[in-house]
């Protein structure tokens, strides 16, 4: 069973017919303009990082100089090997000199 209301009075010529809760101009406007500043202030740091890449700009500096300060680590690095072989014959050395100068005092007993 289906209640059907009056038949609605026709409409003059030259008229609208509007949609009950449209948006008037000005809401519309404003909600335009609120939703197009919330998508930019999500997208902002993207864009800036998009912008930064595209002019290489302070971060690809930080970045050169961290590289730069990884590659010296590394090359003193690449030093250390002679140098630590270096220094084991040394003390093999000491050790055979101070065996040798503590024979003589047990050939002596």
């Amino acid at each position: 069973m289906t209640l059907q209301g009056p038949p609605s009075p026709p409409l003059p010529p030259g008229s609208e017919m509007s949609i009950s809760g449209s948006l008037e101009d000005v809401a519309a406007v404003v909600l335009l303009l609120g939703v197009a500043l919330l998508v930019a202030g999500l997208l902002w740091p993207l864009i800036r990082a998009v912008a930064r890449r595209i002019e290489g700009g302070s971060a690809s500096a930080e970045l050169q100089a961290e590289v730069d300060a990884l590659r010296e680590r590394l090359r003193q690095l690449e030093e250390m090997p002679p140098r630590m072989a270096e220094l084991e014959e040394r003390l093999d050395f000491t050790e055979r000199v101070v065996a040798k100068s503590h024979e003589p005092d047990r050939l002596q007993r």
